[in-house]
């Protein structure tokens, strides 16, 4: 808040004395020194709000390796430490509070998913659920994410966000997959918190919990999938080092892996044979 200062203005007293009668003019008054005007505060600066990574996401394209991903690159420095306003794709909260919907997945939405389920996919989408949840944003901000996720947790699965809101975790991003981020070349900086994809475990031949609409992905880029020399995200490599405190990393016994054991689903960053440190699972895989 900016102060407004008033001009304070000084008035001189003139001196003057005579000592009993004398034929002697009285001593001319001093002429009083000019008064400066009191100077008004300076005002601070005004707030400019947080600072943000300055990356391009999703412009560096990165070259295939045989195995299909991106070539493992290191972390950028502006994605060090990484922090992005989000990008309201829904209505946030108006009151800036929790709110939650759970819905059948409608013709518009199937659309929109794409190529990210098919009849071929192990489950219907009768039995999936179209969810939206309030989430609190790096920029500090409440704003409306969604996923779709098999119908069966999705009560449940509110109820981890409800909380994981009421805490101010935050989260960059929550939108729906679509088969646009399927074909889009690899640039390993993607952060989206995300459900379904009916696709294959990660070098298995099986479907993945996120085929059935039974795995979260949270804030994938600060909670990297690693086994071998592999990196996913292929950028996140600095987000190996799992003794960093930054606000979105996920550790042993925090908030959100309570929250998800709670519901009765388990943590990627606790298995052995591989670190997938962003996954949460109703199946154990």
């Amino acid at each position: 808040m900016i102060r407004g200062a008033g001009l304070l203005l000084v008035a001189a007293l003139l001196a003057g004395c005579s000592g009993g009668t004398t034929s002697e003019p009285p001593a001319a008054s001093p002429t009083p020194s000019p008064i400066s005007p009191a100077p008004s505060p300076t005002a601070p600066p005004s707030d400019p709000g947080p600072a943000y990574s300055d990356w391009e996401l999703g412009v560096h394209v990165l070259p295939r390796t045989p195995d299909g991903y991106g070539e493992i690159r290191p972390t950028p420095k502006p994605l060090r430490v990484r922090r992005f306003p989000t990008k309201d794709l829904l209505p946030p909260p108006a009151d800036g509070e929790f709110h939650a919907s759970v819905g059948p997945v409608t013709d518009a939405i199937r659309q929109r998913m794409g190529e990210t389920w098919s009849p071929a996919c192990p489950v219907a989408l009768a039995d999936l659920a179209y969810v939206n949840v309030s989430f609190r944003g790096f920029d500090g901000k409440a704003h409306t994410g969604e996923l779709v996720l098999a119908a069966k947790v999705a009560d449940d699965v509110v109820s981890v966000f409800r909380a994981l809101f009421a805490a101010g975790y935050p989260i960059e991003e929550m939108r729906l997959p679509t088969t646009a981020d399927l074909d889009a070349p690899p640039t390993g900086d993607g952060n989206d918190t995300a459900a379904l994809v009916c696709r294959a475990a990660r070098g298995q031949t099986s479907w993945s919990a996120h085929a059935y609409g039974l795995a979260i992905d949270v804030n994938p880029f600060l909670n990297p999938y690693h086994k071998g020399d592999v990196v996913l995200p292929e950028r996140a490599s600095a987000y190996l080092d799992r003794s960093r405190t930054q606000p979105g990393i996920i550790h042993a016994g925090d908030l959100v892996v309570r929250e998800f054991a709670r519901i009765g689903w388990t943590w990627g960053g606790s298995w052995s044979s591989l670190k997938d440190y962003q996954h949460f699972s109703a199946t154990g895989r």
